[in-house]
């Protein structure tokens, strides 16, 4: 019932919007003068580091191969992400790039593009179950898993107890990360004694914190499915007076990486948003010109880019 009210609230957004239009930030012509048509880009919510990274690996895709870029910012609401999309479609852009702040919410502006025979491509967050043509995702499972193998290897002796801090459930990308990282650790003899959702911010990941220190006072580590959960559970350790705790994070963002640095954070999982970027791009060149895709998931249309470990050691 809630999926349908959703999709009914999104086809009366598009509709809306087909007739009235909407504003959408400025695009940008290819400085050489060799745009061969526009894409748009509209993307989850600028004030977050990841999506600014994403942008910059968007932008640059599309102006190095020649096309005009526009872009929209959908800034965390599913009514912008609906009316900014349809906008970019009414502007008969070649293809659209979307980090969907709502994936439920897709399967109409996926519709509309369609009918004007414009390529969907998908990065991150979700494809709801929208018809779209490809989606680019971080190896979200082996990302989890290399946190594990790391928590396993750093705790010698001890309780062997573990944790975990999710993302909203509706990430459904991201929670692969929590997967890797369960399957890893139990494998090796841990046990997870909490897993809670901190909704992606950093307060919420304090407060979880705080309430696995409490209830759960043998932890040994405790992973994080974002950065800024990370950061904040790192935090409600120091203020607990509890250094002892293992807090690993998923993003490779600066808030993290001066976290590591500083011996707060133990580690995190690095994604390069700016190659996902630059990699939905070439995805709609190959759309556009007609060609097909391997598929890393044929099933699910799934292209994976890689991660990496990153800690103390590997910041300058």
């Amino acid at each position: 019932m809630i999926k349908a009210r959703v999709f009914l609230i999104s086809t009366l957004l598009i509709f809306a919007f087909t007739i009235i239009g909407c504003e959408t930030n400025t695009g940008e012509k290819n400085p050489k003068g060799l745009s061969k048509g526009e894409i748009g880009f509209s993307v989850y919510d600028m004030q977050y580091e990841y999506f600014q990274g994403m942008e910059k690996g968007t932008k640059q895709g599309i102006l190095d191969l020649g096309y005009g870029y526009i872009f929209h910012d959908q800034k965390s609401d599913q009514t912008q992400m609906v009316s900014g999309a349809q906008d970019l479609i009414n502007q008969g852009i070649a293809a659209l790039i979307i980090s969907p702040n709502n994936p439920e919410a897709l399967g109409p502006i996926v519709e509309a593009a369609h009918a004007k025979k414009i390529p969907v491509i998908v990065d991150d967050i979700g494809g709801g179950n929208s018809d779209y043509d490809a989606i680019v995702i971080s190896d979200n499972i082996g990302g989890g898993k290399m946190a594990g193998d790391y928590a396993i290897k750093n705790i010698k002796a001890g309780s062997k107890e573990v944790a975990i801090i999710k993302v909203e459930p509706s990430a459904i990308f991201a929670v692969r990360r929590g997967e890797g990282f369960k399957s890893e650790v139990t494998a090796a003899g841990f046990k997870v004694v909490k897993e809670l959702s901190g909704h992606s911010k950093q307060e919420e990941g304090y407060s979880i914190m705080k309430d696995i220190i409490t209830s759960n006072p043998k932890v040994q580590a405790v992973f994080c499915e974002n950065d800024p959960m990370a950061v904040g559970a790192a935090q409600a350790c120091i203020d607990s007076k509890r250094k002892d705790i293992m807090i690993i994070g998923f993003n490779g963002d600066k808030i993290a990486l001066d976290a590591i640095k500083a011996g707060i954070m133990s580690a995190t999982i690095m994604q390069s948003p700016y190659e996902m970027g630059k990699e939905t791009v070439l995805l709609a060149d190959k759309l556009i010109r007609g060609e097909k895709i391997k598929f890393d998931d044929e099933k699910k249309k799934e292209i994976y880019i890689s991660v990496k470990l990153i800690t103390k050691e590997d910041i300058k």
